[in-house]
């Protein structure tokens, strides 16, 4: 079945997206449109609209200056009540789940199990999951209201947290034991009494805050005018966040596999591959993912500067409260009492390489290089299934 951007009027009947932004239409047109159209039509102050998929359609887009567009749902209260919200209410609801298996599990652990697949859950509950309650769409007939860029978010995403929550079950898994990083919090006494406000409540604010970076767009499609057309580098910024999200997943998983292999064959600290850019090339591929999703939507037309809240909240998690800071604090305690040697090498590769950002000198580093290709690559990829597709 074709999405409405692919709707072609005909001289019997009027414009889709005219019908979709009047409140009168003649009997006959609405006889003629398909049933799930017309469950749309209920949901037309919220529909999604993609102008660079509107701009391939043959879809007449009208002006319009109404001021039902300066409506709640467009001003920056108005959208954080309509995606903030609901993503509170999501994640909050999510960490008393992972908080009450924690405790009976004494795993504190589980909640890294939430972090990947709630961000999932978020963007198909503001994509597709609400859309189908308000207008009564089934499943498939609410991702065909999607245009291009919503899809190619939703996918991301979806790509980003099941990779991501399939390594960090498959370790735990594996392990049969808590993360060492948590070994100081289960030996508090009153941890556990404390641990929801303190450590899974706050981690569900900053997922409903990361969730900004495709909530907003996915539900509510191009923010303040659907006329919206993409940036005179529009081209250049799509196929660089492409870029970014390619390169930046590609390096999370490397990192995964590399950190893995060497394990099971070295006691040292592995600084090779692409351990050899930064210390933390997993989280840095996680930002790079995360910095992506705006920018493929100022290429298309469809920012909002609440987007940003995305990236900049997953950063300052990474570098100051979880991530890198969290990991080499554990690091610190567990191989100065004992594992002496890697300590040394710990502090040795501390004085070389950089945390999180690579220096200047990374740039010739041929691991850096290998994974500019692989972004290049994506690039060319979903161009060719861009034009394969008929996008």
């Amino acid at each position: 079945m074709k999405g409405i951007d692919s709707i072609t009027p005909s001289r019997h009947t009027c414009s889709t997206f005219d019908l979709l932004c009047n409140h009168t239409r003649p009997p006959c047109q609405t006889r003629l449109l398909p049933v799930y159209t017309q469950k749309v039509m209920a949901y037309s102050p919220k529909v999604s609209v993609d102008p660079a998929a509107a701009a391939n359609s043959h879809i007449h887009m009208p002006k319009i200056n109404s001021p039902a567009m300066a409506s709640a749902t467009t001003n920056v209260l108005g959208l954080l009540h309509d995606n903030l919200l609901p993503s509170l209410n999501l994640h909050s609801s999510l960490a008393l789940v992972a908080y009450t298996a924690s405790r009976v599990t004494r795993r504190v652990e589980l909640k890294d199990w939430l972090w990947p697949s709630g961000m999932v859950l978020n963007a198909w509950y503001h994509g597709v999951w609400a859309r189908c309650s308000e207008t009564g769409l089934s499943l498939s007939e609410s991702l065909s209201t999607l245009g291009w860029t919503q899809k190619l978010l939703l996918g991301g995403v979806t790509l980003w947290g099941v990779r991501l929550f399939t390594r960090i079950a498959t370790r735990s898994v594996k392990r049969g034991k808590d993360d060492p990083r948590y070994d100081d919090m289960n030996q508090d006494p009153s941890f556990w009494n404390k641990a929801f406000f303190t450590v899974f409540l706050p981690e569900a604010v900053f997922q409903a805050l990361i969730s900004l970076s495709w909530s907003i767009t996915l539900q509510q499609g191009t923010i303040g005018s659907i006329e919206a057309t993409p940036p005179q580098y529009g081209a250049l910024l799509h196929g660089l966040a492409i870029g970014l999200y390619t390169t930046g997943l590609n390096m999370e998983a490397m990192a995964d596999q590399q950190l893995e292999r060497h394990k099971k064959k070295s006691d040292d600290l592995n600084r090779s591959g692409v351990f050899s850019i930064v210390r933390h090339p997993n989280y840095l591929g996680d930002a790079l993912v995360h910095i992506s999703f705006p920018l493929l939507l100022a290429a298309n037309g469809m920012f909002h500067p609440l987007s940003l809240i995305g990236p900049l909240a997953n950063y300052l998690f990474l570098r100051f409260i979880g991530g890198d800071k969290q990991n080499e604090e554990s690091q610190d305690q567990r191989y100065k009492a004992s594992a002496p040697k890697k300590y040394a090498q710990l502090e040795e590769w501390r004085a070389n390489k950089n945390s999180f950002w690579p220096s200047l000198r990374e740039v010739t580093n041929p691991w850096s290089l290998y994974l500019v290709a692989i972004g290049a690559a994506g690039v060319l990829a979903e161009r060719g299934l861009r034009r394969y597709m008929r996008v």
